[in-house]
């Protein structure tokens, strides 16, 4: 099979980005911000720029009303996904970092969009059970503990409606779920399979960022 991914250069990365929808000043802060005040291992938890706009405008290709996010850390994805919906729509964010989402509640009310979003803290899993059970969810992003993502996936794919979309990052774990090295590789990779075996969807992953899944719910 022919091998069509390019290698990104930094002057490549910074191209695609100037050719793609670009984020706005709020956009911009949340992400100076989080890159300020937190060390490198915790500023990798926030979604690329590209991904951040790539939510936007899937939030908005898909019609979407009713969203959830499993893993809202400083709230750029949220801030995205909430921008995609229409004026009546709602983003429910479940994460349970008070800390964290404290920045994103700012950013949230800074963008005019904190009146659309529900931040529910706790165990991600647990709490996506108080979710009405039927089919009703039109969008989906996941990004929280790897180890968890089989649970959540459980979870939200009975909820959505037919054509409703699933989107989960940190698929690839920088290229380690071919030699796993620790428990949450480990449990990407098992994800990554139970994903493609699932036939209530249609999936594909995309080595963006991190890797990213699209799955649309059949």
């Amino acid at each position: 099979m022919e091998f069509k991914t390019l290698p990104h250069s930094p002057e490549l990365y910074e191209y695609a980005l100037t050719h793609s929808l670009p984020l706005d000043d709020i956009s911009r802060d949340l992400v100076r911000e989080t890159h300020e005040a937190l060390g490198p291992g915790e500023v990798t938890m926030q979604v690329s720029p590209e991904q951040a706009s790539l939510l936007t405008l899937l939030t908005k290709l898909v019609g979407a009303r009713t969203a959830v996010e499993v893993g809202t850390f400083t709230g750029l994805s949220s801030l995205s996904i909430a921008r995609g919906l229409p004026a009546d729509g709602r983003l429910i964010c479940f994460d349970i970092s008070e800390e964290y989402t404290s920045v994103a509640r700012r950013y949230w009310e800074r963008a005019g969009v904190d009146k659309q979003i529900e931040l529910r803290i706790g165990p991600a899993a647990e709490n996506l059970r108080t979710l009405p059970a039927e089919p009703h969810l039109d969008l989906v992003f996941i990004d929280a503990d790897k180890v968890g993502y089989p649970a959540y996936w459980a979870e939200l794919v009975p909820r959505m409606r037919p054509g409703g979309l699933l989107i989960v990052d940190n698929v690839l774990r920088h290229g380690y779920v071919l030699e796993p090295r620790n428990e949450a590789d480990r449990a990407i990779a098992a994800f990554n399979d139970i994903v493609a075996a699932d036939d209530r969807v249609e999936a594909v992953l995309l080595p963006l960022a991190d890797g990213i899944t699209l799955a649309r719910r059949r």
